[in-house]
């Protein structure tokens, strides 16, 4: 059976607060193959981007805690040390960052940015990082790359200044590329693109990548497998198809529900009752997503819900599923 590029086992991410250390990713589990997109799925504050530093091990290290495994290639990265981290980041696994122009250097051009990388991973002369680069340039759809090399950051779009954060990304041609909302605050036509590109990029080099979004609605054309989060917790994974046709969890189905779509005549959108919990003030004994459809008998769901397998690759935590109606309905 093919090995996994990625296998995290009950990974918790703990964060330091007055003292006492509480769960922001909670006994996360899943495994991300070569030439697969898994998208992880979920409002802010339900751990997305705290799952994604953990596997890149990017958080402060002075207030947070990191327990379970995540095996890059059978090596767990949990026990590496900044020296050897630094020699995965960048070259074995690649992030694009949500806010490019925060992530960029205002001080330094798109091509001394995006050679840093190559400096500090491969031996390539000057001479050929400068071509390496400008291929990479051209690779991610810039028009004029030539003269995006000697560009700063604040001269460039929304969408270029993503596509130069996707170039530093694949640069060494890493066998994982970690993509945290790649496509936030870029227009709809944008976001296409983005995700197009990363589609196109993912089939050339067979590389497995992790796509972190709240909007469920731009994975369905991109993604293979969606990992949908609550509170920290892993809520269902399914196929894209399972998971468009099939949907289980309360959770999933009210997000599903709150996408816009041209074929409905509602003039009002889906909105999910309540807001995710704080992780100082979650109830951690029961479902979590229970306070936010107090309409389903308390009975329905599990103390302590597991992740249940409903069918070949489809998991869906809490009972609660069976008997869960919108509300009105």
């Amino acid at each position: 059976m093919e090995k996994p590029i990625l296998q995290i086992e009950n990974l918790t991410t703990s964060f330091k607060i007055k003292e006492k250390y509480y769960p922001a990713v909670d006994h996360v589990s899943f495994s991300v193959f070569e030439n697969e997109i898994v998208a992880v799925v979920g409002e802010s504050g339900c751990g997305k981007s705290a799952l994604a530093l953990s596997i890149m091990r990017l958080h402060n290290h002075q207030r947070t805690k990191i327990e379970g495994e995540i095996k890059y290639k059978e090596r767990d990265l949990v026990d590496f040390s900044e020296r050897q981290m630094n020699q995965v980041r960048g070259k074995e696994i690649g992030i694009i960052f949500q806010e490019p122009l925060t992530a960029l250097n205002p001080l330094m051009t798109v091509g001394d940015q995006i050679e840093e990388n190559l400096t500090f991973h491969t031996k390539l002369s000057k001479e050929k990082r400068r071509l390496r680069t400008i291929e990479l340039l051209t690779q991610v759809g810039i028009p004029y790359p030539t003269r995006t090399y000697d560009q700063f950051p604040h001269e460039l779009s929304g969408g270029m200044r993503q596509r130069v954060m996707i170039s530093i990304a694949i640069a060494c041609n890493p066998s994982l590329v970690i993509a945290d909302e790649p496509t936030t605050a870029l227009d709809v036509t944008i976001q296409v693109q983005i995700l197009e590109l990363l589609k196109s990029i993912q089939k050339d080099t067979k590389m497995g990548i992790i796509l972190i979004t709240h909007d469920l609605s731009v994975v369905a054309e991109v993604a293979d497998r969606i990992i949908v989060m609550y509170a920290g917790q892993v809520v269902e994974i399914g196929t894209v198809k399972q998971i468009f046709a099939n949907p289980l969890h309360p959770y999933t189905r009210s997000l599903l529900k709150s996408i816009p779509s041209q074929v409905t005549n509602k003039k009002r959108l889906h909105v999910i009752d309540g807001m995710v919990p704080s992780i100082v003030n979650m109830n951690r004994e029961r479902c979590r997503f229970s306070p936010r459809i107090p309409w389903i008998s308390r009975n329905a769901h599990e103390e302590s819900p597991d992740l249940h397998e409903v069918a070949p690759e489809h998991l869906v935590r809490c009972t609660c599923y069976k008997h869960f109606y919108f509300k009105g309905s």
